[in-house]
């Protein structure tokens, strides 16, 4: 089993914010499919079974706020016996140019709270994850209040939605070598 996990912050006032656009991007993948997220107590978040690229992956949201998202992961990896590096991590980078899109192997957690939790549970930094770019803040704004504002009018939100899902179908067909060498522009 592979696990494409999304990260955001549950909640109406969160939906639509560049924080969420991990969330966004399963939440297209399960319409696509026409499946509709069931929600596991045990787990703390929302979880959905599709097959991508001739595996079968289980899209899950973490349903606590983002810096616990953590726990979500280590209920999930516990409960369908799932390793550290099969679960892809698809969460918001705003030091990166909005719509851009990059994988890594793994690493840090870069300062972003959501990984920084998922590799705490896991012990490891070697967790793949796939990076959104919501654009550079303005220099005199806030950073939690950007990431946590909607997008922009201007920002091609279902665009970067849609490459994300793209992304997702290329990785678990092809592996990381041919998403990052396709995506990471």
């Amino acid at each position: 089993m592979q696990v494409a996990l999304g990260l955001g912050n549950p909640g109406a006032r969160y939906a639509s914010t560049r924080h969420n656009i991990g969330f966004m991007v399963v939440d297209h993948l399960a319409a696509r499919f026409g499946v509709d997220w069931q929600h596991q107590a045990d787990l703390q978040g929302q979880v959905v079974q599709v097959v991508l690229g001739g595996r079968e992956v289980l899209l899950a949201k973490p349903q606590a706020y983002m810096n616990r998202s953590g726990r979500t992961v280590a209920a999930l990896c516990a409960q369908w016996e799932v390793l550290p590096e099969d679960v892809l991590v698809i969460f918001d980078d705003f030091l990166l140019d909005f719509g851009r899109l990059r994988f890594r192997r793994g690493g840090s957690d870069g300062g972003h709270n959501g990984l920084a939790s998922v590799l705490e549970v896991l012990n490891t930094e070697a967790v793949p994850r796939l990076r959104l770019g919501v654009g550079i803040p303005p220099a005199d704004a806030d950073v939690v209040d950007y990431v946590l504002d909607p997008f922009s009018p201007a920002d091609e939100v279902q665009d970067l939605i849609e490459r994300g899902n793209a992304a997702l179908e290329v990785y678990y067909a092809e592996g990381i070598e041919a998403a990052m060498n396709k995506f990471n522009g």
